[in-house]
């Protein structure tokens, strides 16, 4: 059976989603970051890198989000959540590789672990305040690009939309005001939650009652 090792709320989220929308049995494991989690012996012999989410599925073990659901939705879903056309592809590996890197990778590892960047900690404050403009900055492009759109690629839900969902939800967390410095973003969340796949995979994460 396919198997998803997350954290609540984490970037494994959009691969819960995923599983969700498939509705192909799996198995959650719960994984919490930190020591007892992901940072646990047994943990680490399945991902040295210490992150999740990890996939596992026939054997083959698959780490990073984008990977994750790539393999998902190409894999499973008859091409439903993966674009045919060779440009609405390059488009989702353009969502992919903005999001991983640009918004996950630099603005939120600034705001969340400052000490990637910098050892000093005398010079955190100034790496969580760098992260928070960057958040502003990368938030605006993620809402010129979806302004407009229903979803983040052609016409039609793709794996793309339960990633970006997940960085919304990380700006509410930390206090962003969403919903008037970003409405298209907003309404797109909006149209995620109406989904009964997101409102299932956020249950059973302990995220929504």
């Amino acid at each position: 059976m396919t198997k998803l090792y997350y954290s609540p709320g984490a970037c494994s989220l959009a691969g819960h989603i995923l599983l969700e929308e498939l509705g192909r049995p799996y198995e959650l494991k719960l994984t919490p970051v930190g020591d007892e989690g992901t940072g646990s012996k047994e943990f680490l012999k399945i991902n040295p890198r210490g992150r999740v989410p990890v996939l596992i599925d026939g054997g083959e073990i698959i780490t990073e989000s984008p990977a994750i659901l790539f393999y998902l939705s190409s894999s499973f879903s008859d091409g439903n959540f993966w674009p045919k056309s060779v440009l609405e592809q390059a488009r989702c590996w353009e969502w992919f590789n903005w999001l991983s890197s640009n918004v996950h990778a630099v603005a939120y590892g600034q705001v969340w672990r400052p000490g990637r960047f910098i050892d000093d900690e005398h010079q955190w404050k100034n790496v969580i305040s760098k992260g928070n403009n960057n958040l502003q900055e990368f938030s605006g492009v993620i809402e010129n690009n979806i302004s407009g759109r229903t979803w983040c690629v052609g016409e039609a839900y793709s794996c793309v939309d339960p990633y970006l969902f997940v960085f919304y939800s990380w700006g509410k967390a930390i206090g962003l005001d969403m919903e008037s410095s970003f409405p298209a973003w907003s309404r797109h969340a909006a149209r995620m939650l109406e989904r009964s796949a997101v409102q299932n995979a956020l249950r059973q994460e302990g995220l929504i009652p």
